[in-house]
């Protein structure tokens, strides 16, 4: 027998796969191994390259730092000013504004459940005249420079599925999220840093935290080197980074170049894109040795730079820390920074930990878009700040006992601010009824301000596409509408 037709035959199941395999990798090992010893920048790298169909026109915003608020803020307390809720304080909720509503389950059925007033009274603010909370006097002080949206909707009424939606089109784990996305379709614009970086924190002491689950930053099916990497709240932003006592540069150097010649072998054999990805990632993580130490060190941010954030701007692991972080990340070349802060899960703390979530939150948020535009950034840097819902006009909890009053998930009306990358300043976009409830004018989808995200990137959502499993996925699936009113 013909010993090649043997070989064949003798082929596992695995290997035939492997070896049918489209190869798409080794054009991205190709030019990697381009490199020399010192990891110096290849002409032509497939991590650089964008895909060829993007951007579709002229983009307002080359980047994105996403501010995301895990546990869904308080529209009707902090942005969403509505006078009717004080008049009703303590009154069952009107039957024809929550009829046929879905609610959490802790809430079941919203039929009597007592109206709420806000905790803290609201004031108009700047030439735009936008209402503004006194849990948020930093960011009141920026309102010109904000576009809110306050008729937001969404079908999810939990945290993760909420949250999933917001930042991969699905309520279900396993979709690309935005930042990946983004690297997918725009690629990166540096080699020392990932393309898409993700930071953490939660609010001190409280209650009312959210897990943070790896597929809030995954690539889904997209190739894995488009994920996002999460920077740790303590030690070392990332692990492994350093090298053993006794290992030099050069003994890693060469390490590396014999691991990259034992996963070449493999990826000519299999031609699988995920060996690629594995080789690009070691070859990262050695420029990061040198790039990242350089990028967490503030000693040459000036005071008055420091002083925007607030006092915990250099205690790793804060909020405030993470925000001057994504400054220098996006500085840096970092296409998108997902910043999620936990801790607003006010079911029964409005009267208490909501101060301290605004306390840690308020003055970093808008000391970043004001370091953003002083610095000439905030043009083409576009900055979104909201949660995954709302929280209820009505009250969870006993109204005698104010130290315990609550606000349950709310999805069919709240609001979110931008800032910069195309959109216009001091605008207010939408409205919600008079308590709140429902979205009573230019609703905004999850899928439409995806849309006017990409869109804002320079990309038609419905042309960044990927196909799996027999179809094509995009970012907003099969909806979405550009929301031009917001548009600058």
């Amino acid at each position: 027998m013909n010993p090649f037709l043997e070989h064949q035959a003798l082929l596992t199941r695995r290997q035939l796969f492997g070896r049918g395999a489209t190869g798409l990798g080794v054009a991205a090992l190709a030019s990697l191994m381009k490199q020399d010893a010192s990891g110096a920048e290849p002409s032509h790298s497939a991590l650089r390259t964008p895909h060829s169909a993007f951007p579709n026109f002229a983009a307002k915003a080359k980047r994105i730092i996403y501010l995301f608020q895990n546990g869904a803020p308080t529209h009707v307390d902090l942005w969403d000013y509505k006078p009717r809720l004080a008049e009703l304080h303590g009154k069952p909720v009107p039957e024809e504004y929550v009829a046929g509503k879905r609610f959490s389950t802790m809430t079941g059925k919203a039929d009597g459940k007592l109206m709420l007033q806000p905790v803290e009274p609201f004031a108009q603010h700047g030439q735009s005249g936008a209402w503004v909370s006194r849990f948020m006097p930093h960011t009141a002080a920026i309102a010109d420079k904000l576009c809110f949206i306050k008729s937001m909707h969404t079908e999810a009424v939990n945290h993760a599925p909420g949250i999933n939606l917001f930042l991969s089109g699905s309520e279900m784990p396993g979709r690309p999220t935005l930042g990946a996305w983004m690297s997918y379709g725009l690629g990166v614009e540096t080699q020392e840093l990932p393309g898409f970086v993700v930071m953490t924190s939660i609010s001190k002491d409280t209650t009312c935290g959210q897990i943070f689950y790896d597929f809030y930053w995954s690539s889904g099916f997209l190739p894995t080197r488009h994920s996002g990497v999460k920077f740790r709240g303590s030690g070392e932003p990332v692990l492994y980074l350093s090298n053993p006592d006794g290992m030099s540069a050069q003994v890693r150097r060469g390490l590396l170049d014999d691991l990259a010649q034992l996963n070449e072998l493999k990826l000519r054999e299999f031609g699988d894109p995920e060996i690629a990805t594995r080789i690009a990632q070691y070859e990262m993580a050695y420029r990061m040795q040198t790039s990242v130490p350089e990028l967490t060190d503030f000693s040459k941010e000036t005071q008055a730079t420091l002083d925007l954030y607030g006092p915990s701007v250099k205690q790793q692991g804060t909020f405030a820390y993470n925000c001057l972080m994504a400054r220098r990340l996006i500085e840096r070349g970092v296409r998108c920074v997902q910043v999620m802060h936990a801790g607003w899960d006010q079911h029964n703390s409005l009267t208490t930990e909501l101060y301290n979530q605004c306390r840690d939150t308020d003055q970093p948020s808008a000391g970043l878009v004001l370091d953003l535009a002083q610095r000439g950034l905030l043009d083409d840097t576009l900055v979104i700040w909201g949660g995954e819902f709302g929280r209820t006009p009505f009250i969870q909890g006993d109204i005698k006992e104010r130290k315990r009053w609550g606000r349950d998930h709310h999805p069919y009306a709240f609001t979110l601010w931008l800032a910069g990358g195309g959109t216009r300043p001091g605008l207010t976009y939408g409205e919600s009824d008079d308590l709140g409830m429902n979205v009573a004018k230019d609703p905004v989808h999850v899928h439409d301000l995806q849309a006017t995200l990409l869109h804002l990137l320079g990309i038609d959502h419905e042309r960044l596409t990927f196909k799996f499993q027999g179809r094509n996925f995009r970012l907003t699936d099969v909806h979405g509408q550009v929301v031009k009113g917001i548009l600058a």
